[in-house]
């Protein structure tokens, strides 16, 4: 038997590689001969910088770079050859504010465009950016400034990428503000301040250059950081999941598989937007993909969008608090994993 495992992050508790590991042991508890394929993946949010280290190798970089609030940091990111993977929040995510420090009003992307430059100055000539977890919502102005404040290099030749499973638009109802901003601390009049600040910078932008990709899907992506790519940097947009399925050359590795086995933290009709499982099933072809996670919601949609099996790892009755520590989470991958396969198995 052939299984292949490619679950993505449980947010603020395991990694992929983690809940890969605890699947992994899950299947060999059952079926201790069973051939298992650990594919660490991301949409392009957290995680997508381990996840590329691990199919593509090469060298994390580290550099001093500003946090959200211009603090100095140390971030890192990939470097092979000419080819750069940033992961946006290492230097402006979510993750590196306390709830209290979260204000998209003032919080800047520059440290992402000091990544770029850093990366230019190494050689990359192939910029691939993942976007989400942002703590950001300044339409990308922060990440321009910090490469326009630089002199000594030039981005003419380099070709960016950004990896998202975001759709949105910069601006409106849909837009970077209205959808997320408030996940990053905006009441409802900040929200209305940043989507005006948003789109008066398209609009003037929009007759510098003539064109306008304030609408193009993904541009409201890391709060419009997807737009100053697109506009600015003619960035191509892709799926974080496809874009990584790719390199990793999923369908040859899956072809011969007898089950996948992916998930994340939350599975509900989100899942079928275009989220990591759903590029799972859609590259699957005819093997079975079971799909696990810590919260099952609209299973039935689940179901009849073609997964296999829908599963919670949870118990019923478990305390939020005791379901996210670390080792839990573990057992609880490993056990619902072991359910799967059939007494006959053991």
């Amino acid at each position: 038997m052939k299984v292949v495992v490619a679950i993505d992050s449980f947010k603020g508790c395991l990694t992929s590689t983690e809940a890969n590991e605890a699947a992994a042991e899950g299947v060999w508890s059952a079926c201790p001969d069973a051939e298992v394929v650990e594919i660490p993946v991301s949409d392009g949010g957290e995680g997508f910088l381990d996840a590329c280290h691990a199919a593509l190798g090469g060298a994390l970089v580290e550099a001093r770079v500003s946090d959200p609030l211009m603090r100095p940091i140390v971030a890192r990111y990939l470097l092979r050859d000419d080819l750069a993977v940033i992961e946006m929040a290492q230097a402006s995510g979510l993750m590196l504010l306390t709830k209290e420090e979260c204000n998209p009003l003032v919080a800047s992307s520059y440290g992402t465009g000091q990544l770029v430059t850093d990366a230019v100055r190494r050689g990359a000539r192939h910029i691939v950016v993942g976007l989400g977890g942002s703590a950001t919502s300044d339409a990308g102005m922060g990440m321009l400034d910090a490469i326009h404040q630089t002199h000594d290099i030039a981005l003419e030749e380099v070709q960016f990428t950004i990896a998202t499973d975001v759709r949105n638009p910069l601006c409106g109802e849909n837009g970077a503000a209205y959808v997320f901003a408030p996940q990053k601390g905006a009441t409802p009049e900040d929200v209305v301040a940043l989507d005006e600040r948003a789109r008066r910078f398209a609009e003037d932008s929009a007759r510098r250059f003539g064109y306008d990709r304030s609408e193009v899907a993904g541009a409201g992506a890391a709060g419009g950081l997807g737009y100053a790519f697109m506009q600015y940097l003619n960035a191509s947009c892709k799926s974080g999941i496809e874009w990584l399925l790719e390199i990793v050359e999923f369908d040859c590795v899956a072809k011969d598989a007898d089950l996948i086995i992916t998930g994340e933290g939350s599975a509900d009709r989100q899942t079928l937007m275009g989220k990591l499982p759903m590029g799972i099933l859609q590259r699957a072809g005819n093997v079975p993909v079971c799909l696990i996670g810590g919260r099952i919601c609209d299973c039935e949609a689940l179901l009849s969008a073609g997964f296999s099996k829908v599963l919670c790892i949870n118990p019923d009755g478990i305390a939020p608090e005791e379901a996210m520590r670390r080792e839990v989470t573990m057992r609880n991958i490993r056990n619902t994993v072991r359910s799967i396969f059939p007494a006959t198995a053991l």
